[in-house]
């Protein structure tokens, strides 16, 4: 079997040194979505989901990777190494969960660019939750106002009905199924 290679270290400063190949790519069509999967991984087979969900990606979509989570898409994608008509890598492994902040800021930044916000910019969030890191970057992301965030493969044990409904109605938090990679995917296309 041929040797597999990872490219990792697309931090925010690696990310916004191509900002302008990144911004020319969604505004000519190539690059559709940007979709991070990123938090805990563990044993749960449920957690196949996010594997399933980089798979079901067109070539048009990047994949950011954040945390533990990410081994569940590096080498695991398929489809084109970049995105079409660029020379972006289709997969972006931007670090560990406590790298969080330079996703958050790499958002931030092409919002700007675009003279946009966040939650309108082609950007979704699938976000595997195990431990309290991952909570905490959850948490974070609702502070900072992220909408649309789904997180699995089951809602955190403290999150009562109430709860799960106040995070659903103020930020459109979703809770994944674990059979519905490819309709989730599908959705995050049309977002």
């Amino acid at each position: 079997e041929p040797e597999k290679t990872t490219l990792t270290g697309f931090g925010h400063s690696a990310v916004m040194s191509v900002a302008g190949d990144v911004l020319k790519a969604i505004e000519d069509g190539n690059l559709k979505q940007l979709v991070l999967i990123g938090g805990c991984d563990g044993f749960e087979g449920e957690r196949s989901y996010f594997t399933k969900l980089a798979q079901a990606l067109p070539d048009e979509a990047a994949i950011l990777t954040l945390g533990c989570g990410k081994f569940r898409v590096l080498n695991k994608t398929s489809g084109s190494a970049v995105i079409p008509n660029t020379g972006i890598p289709r997969v972006l492994d931007m670090g560990q969960c406590n790298d969080a902040y330079s996703a958050v800021h790499v958002a931030t930044e092409l919002a700007g660019a675009l003279k946009c916000g966040v939650n309108d910019l082609p950007l979704s969030l699938a976000l595997s939750w195990l431990e309290q890191k991952a909570v905490a970057v959850l948490l974070s992301l609702l502070h900072l106002g992220v909408k649309g965030i789904r997180v699995g493969p089951s809602a955190p044990a403290f999150v009562t009905p109430n709860i799960y409904k106040a995070l659903q109605d103020g930020f459109d938090l979703k809770v994944v199924d674990a059979d519905a990679a490819e309709a989730d995917a599908a959705e995050m296309m049309r977002a």
